[in-house]
Formats: C-alpha cells, structure tokens, sequence
C-alpha cells in the first residue's frame, strides 16, 4: 500500500515562509499526479498546486506568485515552497498523490501563519 508522511508545517508570521515535504512510500507505480491541498477550520479541503510527472503544473489562483511546488521522482517526493505567506494560508496541509486513477492522502501538517 502507498503510504504519504508530510513535514514542514509550523508557526510562521505574516510574509515568512515554510517548506512542506511529503514522502512517499510503498507502491508508488503508475504515480503521475502529486499535489497539496489544504482545508482551514469549518471550510472544504482546496486545491493548493498539483505537478504531473512530466513537470506540468497548476497552482490555485490564491497562490501563484507565491508557492512553488516541485517533485523528485527517483526519490518519490513532492514539496511546496511557501513565500510571503498570509493569515489566510492558516490550515492543515494534505500531500496527495494519484497511483493508476486512485488517490492517497497524507494524514496532513498544520501551517498557521500569524503574529
């Protein structure tokens, strides 16, 4: 089975940055899409970046400009560098990786983003 473990996630004002990293493990075959997500307190989880295997990648509209989202395929990772981040990243961040049609989930890593 494919397991996902997220890191990075903390404590962070207004402006400063994190970088997230998800590893992944187990059978990792067929993996083309990687990606994050977040939810914050009482709202739907949201698309954050998604990146293909080919390089291809998407980044929510509230994002571009900020994140960067990037993958290492021999080392099955996915990471997002977070830059001039806001109150309104504030959430739990989830690592996502789709394996031939199916989607696993990362058990996700708080960013809070506050002074």
């Amino acid at each position: 089975q494919v397991q996902l473990v997220e890191s990075g996630g903390g404590l962070v004002q207004p402006g400063g940055s994190l970088r997230l990293s998800c590893a992944a493990s187990g059978s990792i075959f067929g993996s083309f899409f990687m990606g994050w997500y977040r939810q914050a307190p009482g709202k739907q989880r949201v698309l954050v970046a998604t990146i293909s295997r080919g390089g291809s990648i998407n980044y929510a509209d509230s994002v571009k400009g900020r994140f960067t989202i990037s993958r290492d395929n021999a080392k099955n990772t996915v990471d997002l560098q977070m830059n001039s981040l806001k109150p309104e990243d504030t959430a739990v961040y989830y690592c996502k990786v789709q394996i031939l049609a199916r989607d696993y989930w990362g058990q996700g890593t708080q960013v809070t983003v506050s002074s």
